[in-house]
């Protein structure tokens, strides 16, 4: 069932008072020296700070958040927040939402301040951008989360949630039309997606032969896809269709789409037993077509390897230090940009790991080992800047704008 809610600035934030922990330090220093006007003036324009972040990178590490200026990549501020914290876009020019132990708090990247405005949510999952909407699913429970994220400076937005059948790890987006798209599972298993009609009463479709659904894009004319452990599952035009992997076991969990190709990069896992799987193919999936590829890169990557380009582009940071570049027309490798040495994935997920990001024509990869990040062009392969980091990086995010 939909329902509507109004949470707005501080009176939302009184009201959820006794639920919510705060999770890190908010100390600000404000200059003496300038009246009271001229603070809540610059307050206004560039958070309590009263710092001013272009085009902010977010990087976290045990213990804390580094705001980048995303041309320079200099450090703007270093926020304390204690915890394993992930990071997402959250669908305007200025904000991030970080998934705490209590729920989704909003992040002023732009001016380099963590609010104290926060989606609860109990054991807070993905963030998903798409249809004018920012949607969140707490694992915790199966509620989710929408709301027009352009409303975040100016305290938590007006929110729809819908409740899912059982709490499981799960994921959800609207459509431009309305319509909810959503997973179903339990603590134990998930088995599937179904689709909600744009009220979100009335279910419209649903499939249940995607075992293990992981992950969540959108693709080219507004095609939906999520992952399964064999295949994949696409949405389109009121109906599913299944992708069967090539292999008995063919696991794709990270999933990477762009409104510029009807093509989805994805991992591709083969080994239910292996505790850890290095693999060295990744999946190209045609939504138009429903056929399936696999691309050999001959090094491993990670579920933090994969993005796109600005013109479709398949990315791909591997394990030997390098970016691939894939055609997902021709599924080839059409180039191999050296950034790093070679390195290798931890066995715990939590771990940091070398991460890309990519906003435009820049691709953003950092280097944990090394305390260090780069910023390369996509097109030219040149590496535009490095910049020394004063922790380990392990995410990495930024703001990205939803229309």
């Amino acid at each position: 069932m939909r329902t509507s809610h109004l949470l707005r600035g501080g009176a939302a934030f009184a009201a959820l008072a006794l639920a919510l922990t705060a999770c890190g330090s908010d100390d600000t220093d404000e200059s003496a020296d300038q009246p009271a006007d001229s603070n809540a003036a610059a307050e206004d324009a560039a958070g309590s700070t009263g710092t001013t972040v272009d085009h902010p990178l977010v990087l976290t590490y045990d213990g804390g958040l580094l705001v980048l200026d995303g041309e320079t990549l200099e450090v703007a501020e270093d926020i304390p927040l204690d915890g394993f914290n992930r990071i997402n876009p959250a669908g305007d020019d200025d904000h991030l939402l970080v998934s705490t132990a209590t729920g989704f708090r909003v992040l002023d990247a732009t001016g380099a301040e963590l609010t104290e405005d926060e989606f609860p949510g109990e054991k807070p999952g993905h963030v998903v951008r798409h249809g004018g909407n920012t949607v969140l699913f707490a694992d915790g429970t199966g509620e989710v989360t929408a709301f027009d994220p352009h409303g975040l400076g100016d305290g938590l937005p007006a929110t729809e949630t819908y409740q899912a059948a059982e709490a499981h790890h799960g994921v959800a987006v609207t459509l431009d039309s309305g319509e909810l798209l959503v997973t179903l599972g339990t603590e134990e298993s998930r088995s599937g997606a179904v689709v909600l009609a744009e009220d979100w009463t009335e279910e419209i479709a649903r499939n249940e032969e995607c075992p293990g659904v992981h992950g969540e894009t959108v693709a080219q004319n507004e095609a939906v896809l999520v992952g399964c452990e064999n295949g994949a599952l696409i949405y389109q035009d009121g109906e599913f269709t299944k992708v069967t992997s090539p292999t008995d076991y063919g696991r794709i969990g990270n999933v990477a789409g762009s409104e510029e190709s009807p093509i989805v990069l994805g991992d591709y896992k083969q080994d239910p037993d292996a505790e850890l799987e290095r693999p060295e193919q990744v999946s190209l999936v045609n939504t138009a077509t429903g056929e399936l590829e696999l691309v050999d890169l001959g090094t491993s990557y990670t579920f933090r390897s994969l993005a796109r380009g600005p013109h479709g582009e398949a990315l791909v940071l591997g394990t030997d230090g390098a970016l691939h570049v894939i055609d997902p027309e021709t599924a080839e490798v059409t180039e191999r940009i050296e950034v790093l040495g070679e390195w290798q994935e931890p066995l715990e997920w939590q771990q940091p790991r070398p991460a890309l990001f990519v906003r435009d024509h820049t691709a953003f990869v950092t280097d944990p080992e090394e305390r260090e990040i780069h910023a390369i062009d996509i097109e030219s392969g040149e590496i535009l800047t490095t910049a020394e980091l004063p922790q380990a990086p392990n995410e990495i995010s930024g703001v990205v704008h939803q229309h």
